[in-house]
């Protein structure tokens, strides 16, 4: 499993620091299809591989018969969703109809930290391996919040790279730890950010999870490896 989460990240984190090379060879577009092209194959994979092993190794602890537990660990997965995917604001530029671009701001999710990718990766990491409790999940969960991490320092590198000077004020402005900025009163909240369609897309996810949970089980279970 670490071997397959170091070839994820080398080809997802490889891609994108090469995305400035890529885009003035082939465009922003096509450089984005061929990202999808090598990081989701790569993903499904990875999602399939761990729902098939995820009992595997040693039984570390368990709390699935703890009254409450699992409204719980839902509880910090749905909520590890809408810090995973502030991506979906761009779905257009996702699916590269428009143009996709690197963007820098400091508003909504931002506001509270500002890699909401990697705070969202830790708490799906703690729920899942909390509720499942093997040494294969506690080492996948170790794996993933390990290039989660080095991705905070990797895309700092990409925005001061870009935008010098412009990312260091917002840099300044805003932090790595959830709540941090707002507790030093550098970021106010402002909720009326949070009131877009995206959260609603992510919000109909978690649903669509939630109930498919043991179809995905069933499928993936069919798939021997």
């Amino acid at each position: 499993m670490l071997g397959m989460l170091f070839g994820f990240a080398l080809a997802h984190s490889g891609l994108a620091a090469l995305r400035p090379i890529g885009e003035a060879k082939i465009g922003a577009r096509w450089y984005r299809v061929l990202f999808a092209l090598v990081s989701i194959p790569l993903a499904v994979i990875l999602i399939i591989y761990f729902i098939n092993h995820r009992y595997d190794g040693v039984q570390l602890w368990q709390v699935q018969d703890v009254p409450r537990i699992a409204s719980f660990v839902w509880i910090l997965s749905a909520i590890s969703f809408y810090f995973l995917y502030p991506a979906t604001f761009n779905l257009l530029e996702i699916a590269a109809v428009q143009k996709p671009q690197v963007h820098l701001y400091e508003t909504g999710i931002i506001r509270i930290t500002r890699h909401p990718q990697m705070v969202g990766q830790v708490i799906w990491c703690i729920a899942h391996t909390l509720w499942i409790g093997t040494s294969f999940t506690l080492v996948t969960s170790l794996g993933l919040i390990a290039h989660h991490l080095f991705a905070v320092w990797h895309g700092d590198r990409r925005w001061f790279a870009r935008y010098g000077a412009a990312f260091t004020q917002v840099k300044d402005r805003t932090s790595v730890i959830p709540f941090l900025a707002i507790i030093q009163r550098k970021q106010s909240l402002k909720w009326s950010e949070f009131l877009r369609p995206a959260y609603l897309g992510v919000t109909a996810f978690i649903l669509l999870l939630w109930y498919g949970h043991p179809w995905l089980r069933e499928v993936t279970a069919r798939v021997y490896w």
